[in-house]
């Protein structure tokens, strides 16, 4: 694959090209027979590379699908300056799809069938994902989302057709295993765990983190769970706040991850928390919130040991799209990821791009080393940053990379 840009370069172009939200177009259902996208033979072969977005810019999904699709646009952007993929310019197509499911559905459609997209990008949750997901598998089409964090994207949820699904985003098995590995090796070997059922990802972590910490010789001292809205989370902070551990594991998000720290600490309680990236950023952090422990994919406080991740940000703030959590840098890595697989395939044709990227051992990006499996077609084995919340601040504590994900069934 092609080595990493330079980014800096890039803030001018980026501000040359806005993101474009299209308005959702059609509602043709097609029939999943046409010709498969993706023969890059003959005349078509010298025309724009079509890669469409299905991903929400306006609801719950806009803080995770806005930044990365941001991102992913200032990397195709870069690509186009110095060649396109094959010698062919990337054209990104954005629709909102407002996370209305008939929405997605037909947008997925439209960009597909009217305005020939050969890849499809979706959502970074993969329930909302599924109609786009649907329609672009059905058709031979390679579904990619930037961010969902869970196996999901693959046969396991989509059958046989789900071979043509993967995502950039960690896999929860991975995210909760690199966890527990810092924590362990920060001798915190009794632990407290509080897991969040409104989604697969949030579950999956906790459940990983268990299998992990176990395994190295840690003691689950305590287990607690609720859902997020239900009321519950006072009481869950309380029963925490109350276990004689050395530190307590959850990935939550939405209104009550603050408060659940704010129980905890509210209680007199010291104890080092540890979450994943769903707990990136300080926009929800309440005041004076310390011995707070996050993984993500980038620090956006000004530290990140990466140099390109950095200019990244920069471009990405020069265009009004700084980006809030580490979640924008799978953005930029799925158009490494793609540009890799087509150059190494000579197609875009789905089955043979999903093979090439099962293959995916330790694949360059500038979110890190990508790689895949048939069985797993999230992204496992990448560098995550250590982040340390001290009095409300963020900041980078080291690269951590899980020693191998864990098996939670």
């Amino acid at each position: 694959m092609r080595g990493r840009r330079t980014w800096a370069a890039l803030a001018v172009l980026v501000l040359l090209v806005p993101l474009l939200a299209a308005a959702c177009g059609g509602d043709d259902d097609g029939d999943g027979e046409g010709t498969p996208a993706g023969d890059t033979t003959g005349e078509e072969a010298a025309g724009p590379l079509v890669i469409g977005a299905a991903v929400d810019l306006t609801n719950a999904m806009a803080p995770f699908d806005g930044p990365a699709i941001a991102a992913a646009r200032i990397r195709a952007d870069g690509l186009n300056a110095d060649g396109g993929i094959n010698g062919r310019e990337i054209q990104l197509e954005v629709v909102d799809t407002q996370l209305d499911p008939e929405q997605t559905k037909s947008a997925a459609v439209d960009l597909i069938e009217n305005q020939g997209a050969e890849i499809l990008l979706v959502t970074c949750d993969v329930d909302f994902a599924t109609p786009a997901v649907q329609e672009a598998i059905t058709r031979g089409v390679l579904a990619v989302s930037m961010c969902i964090g869970t196996d999901q994207m693959s046969p396991k949820r989509f059958g046989d057709d789900g071979k043509l699904a993967f995502t950039l985003g960690n896999a929860a098995q991975d995210e909760g295993a690199a966890m527990a590995e810092y924590a362990i090796e920060q001798g915190w070997t009794r632990a407290a765990i509080a897991k969040d059922n409104v989604i697969v990802y949030f579950q999956n972590v906790v459940d990983a983190f268990k299998a992990r910490f176990e395994e190295e010789g840690g003691e689950i001292v305590l287990e607690e769970s609720w859902t997020n809205g239900d009321g519950t989370v006072g009481n869950v902070a309380s029963s925490l706040a109350g276990a004689n551990v050395d530190v307590i594991a959850t990935s939550t998000a939405f209104a009550d991850m603050p408060a659940l720290a704010s129980g905890i600490r509210g209680l007199g309680n010291d104890t080092p928390i540890i979450c994943g990236w769903s707990c990136d950023g300080t926009y929800w952090v309440p005041e004076g919130l310390s011995n707070f422990y996050v993984l993500t994919y980038a620090s956006v406080s000004g530290d990140d040991p990466n140099q390109d991740v950095k200019d990244l940000i920069q471009a990405m703030t020069e265009a009004d799209q700084a980006p809030g959590t580490g979640g924008f840098l799978t953005g930029a890595g799925t158009i490494d990821a793609l540009a890799a697989a087509i150059e190494e395939t000579g197609s875009t044709e789905g089955e043979a791009l999903a093979g090439t990227m099962e293959g995916f051992d330790g694949v360059e990006t500038i979110s890190g080393q990508v790689s895949f499996s048939p069985e797993l077609h999230a992204v496992s084995g990448r560098e995550y940053r250590v982040m340390e919340i001290q009095n409300g601040e963020l900041s980078f504590i080291e690269l951590r990379a899980a020693s191998s994900p864990a098996d939670i069934g």
